[in-house]
């Protein structure tokens, strides 16, 4: 009998464990807070990428020796507009400003990926398009408001209610904006967790 090998998401976001639920293998969550700084040596790709890495290897460092061979991922997603990074508002103010500098337009959404299994790791990006319409002062206030984005990079979830009426357009993958890009993710670990094997 094989030895059910075990996979741990370095997250607590609900909208990741949602997503990697939809590959159909079973896994645990934990996460370490870690210090998420842009390395400006570093290109956005290899940053989203590196802190994907840091996020699991803080995960790993938890792990009892019992589990040392349990596959974990990390991931991080950021907003890019005009070359420049955007990450999670600190207040109100902030979110505003970020809204407001996106509608009309598009941005890129950039989601890193690193996937930690003994002495491998394997990283990964995807990269989305989106076009925001144009949001009146008001509705931007009122989105803020009631669905308070501070945790979402770019101060928004595309997922969410008020903010899904102004996307006007995506190119890429969509579930990359919500933050996973389950098509790469799923293609990186289904050599490990074959579908005939005994999980």
């Amino acid at each position: 009998m094989t030895v059910r090998r075990k996979l741990i998401l370095a997250s607590q976001s609900p909208r990741r464990k949602e997503l990697l639920t939809m590959t159909g293998i079973p896994f645990e969550t934990a996460s370490v807070e870690i210090e998420e700084t842009f390395d400006p040596a570093l290109s956005v790709e290899e940053n989203v990428m590196e802190i994907s890495k840091q996020k699991a290897e803080a995960v790993v460092q938890t792990l009892p020796e019992v589990e040392a061979k349990a596959v974990v991922l990390g991931s991080d997603t950021t907003v890019v507009l005009d070359g420049k990074a955007l990450g999670k508002p600190g207040d109100f103010d902030h979110a505003f400003e970020m809204l407001s500098a996106l509608q009309g337009r598009s941005h890129e959404v950039l989601t890193g990926f690193c996937i930690l299994h003994g002495d491998e790791a394997i990283a990964n990006y995807a990269r989305t398009v989106v076009e925001i319409g144009v949001m009146t002062p008001g509705e931007i206030t009122r989105y803020v408001e009631v669905m308070k984005p501070f945790d979402k990079a770019g101060s928004y979830g595309i997922q969410d209610p008020l903010l899904a009426c102004f996307v006007t357009r995506i190119d890429g993958c969509y579930y990359n904006v919500v933050g996973l890009p389950v098509s790469k993710v799923y293609a990186a670990l289904k050599p490990l967790f074959p579908l005939d094997a005994d999980r």
